[in-house]
């Protein structure tokens, strides 16, 4: 079927546009740009660089999505931005291309919620079902799970990694890596427990629930080290999945230090 494109709008020779692409008033469509199947661009949504925007996925007015990235370092090298099908991209959304020192690829997985003025800086990797509230902020190179919420106003600092299912309260500062299922919150965000309420909505089953919150009790213990800590929860919840989840994800550490519980005094 033919595509629908406003008078108004401008698209460049080269772009790819699938069927049933939808383009409204007063968008901007660069020449390397590749909109799938179903997609629709609202309105006065500008997408450039070599992008390429899923099926079915539909971006709001005033979105700024492939343009350069903020990144001194960044001379106009050809990186790229993947994003996902059946995404919501609201209005004012930014999302930047990779640079050469990060790998070359920003991407954005399927099924996503970007609300108002959230910004996805370059070679951040976001994976599915991830809600972005409004103005929630990704610094570059950060890495975030399946499923995981950042409330609005969170920023996460460059090369933080996101647990799945966390949830990031709003108003966080978020400067070393969540757990999966971590609940974090603060000013500089410190772990407040699990994210129960979204375990429950994802049907984790109460077992697995128990098992979590054991194991959360016995890492985040005072007594022995980090180390020892992980090998006494991997012996006693070996064939876990959620719990090792946690276990490889602490374990796998690289730029951050891990998001740690406030210490009582």
């Amino acid at each position: 079927m033919m595509s629908g494109i406003h008078p108004t709008a401008i698209v460049a020779d080269g772009a790819q546009l699938g069927a049933d692409v939808a383009i409204g008033p007063y968008c901007v469509v660069g020449p390397k740009v590749r909109l799938g199947d179903r997609v629709a661009l609202v309105s006065h949504v500008c997408v450039d660089g070599i992008t390429e925007i899923g099926a079915g996925t539909r971006i709001f007015p005033f979105a700024v999505i492939g343009h350069p990235p903020q990144d001194m370092k960044y001379r106009g090298e050809e990186t790229r931005l993947e994003v996902g099908a059946n995404n919501v991209i609201r209005e004012h959304v930014t999302m930047h291309p990779g640079t050469t020192g990060g790998g070359g690829v920003t991407r954005i997985g399927d099924n996503c919620l970007f609300m108002i003025s959230a910004h996805v800086a370059h070679d951040c990797q976001v994976g599915n079902h991830v809600v972005m509230v409004n103005h929630a902020t990704l610094g570059g190179h950060v890495r975030v799970g399946d499923f995981a919420i950042l409330g609005g106003l969170s920023a996460v600092h460059q090369f933080v990694r996101i647990g799945p299912h966390a949830m990031i309260g709003g108003m966080s500062g978020v400067e070393a890596d969540v757990i999966p299922f971590g609940l974090v919150m603060g000013e500089r965000a410190r772990l407040g427990g699990l994210n129960v309420v979204g375990l429950k909505r994802r049907n984790f089953s109460r077992l697995d629930i128990q098992a979590l919150r054991t194991a959360y009790r016995l890492l985040f213990a005072q007594e022995g080290t980090m180390a020892e800590r992980l090998d006494d929860v991997a012996s006693l919840y070996p064939g876990n999945v959620a719990v090792n989840s946690i276990i490889e994800f602490i374990r796998s550490a690289e730029m951050r230090a891990v998001t740690l519980p406030k210490i009582e005094k």
